[in-house]
């Protein structure tokens, strides 16, 4: 399938909200599944698993409530999730310093090597992509990269 040929339709969309919206649905769609695609063959951790090794990695030590409300997952799940990383090494569980009924999730040494290395070869893949547009069109993406962030963190 070429899509060279639907380049027309799509800068027409693209003009109005809803065709923007399209549009970028579509291309951070395609950009995540090939950035998924990346990753190294030996790391055996899910998307989702690797999400919250970042989120730890950026926040420091968290509950699992917290972990849950910041990747917008039920508790249920961000347990499933935390049990399996912890039972791989990837983090550890502690006493909260504060409130001894409270239990946080800490990244462990092998979690945090396993993440850069991932965000590293990721990193290098989209940075040799980068080099083959223009400056305008990296100039571009560093204007739109806080936007999607904003896009990303908004409710």
């Amino acid at each position: 399938m070429s899509y060279a040929n639907d380049m027309p339709s799509v800068q027409m969309a693209a003009r109005t909200d809803a065709g923007l919206a399209s549009e970028l649905r579509l291309s951070v769609m395609r950009l995540r599944r090939r950035l998924s695609n990346e990753r190294h063959p030996d790391n055996p951790l899910s998307m989702g698993a690797m999400a919250v090794l970042g989120c730890l990695f950026r926040h420091g030590d968290l509950t699992v409530g917290e972990l849950a409300a910041m990747e917008r997952v039920q508790p249920p799940s961000m347990t499933r999730t935390v049990n399996a990383l912890e039972a791989g090494g990837y983090v550890v569980r502690r006493a909260h310093e504060t409130d001894g009924r409270q239990v946080v999730v800490v990244l462990s040494e092998r979690g945090r090597t396993t993440l850069l290395a991932d965000r590293a070869r990721r990193d290098a893949w989209l940075a040799r992509r980068l080099r083959d547009l223009t400056h305008d069109e990296r100039d571009t993406l560093r204007r739109a990269a806080p936007l999607l962030e904003r896009l990303a963190a908004s409710d």
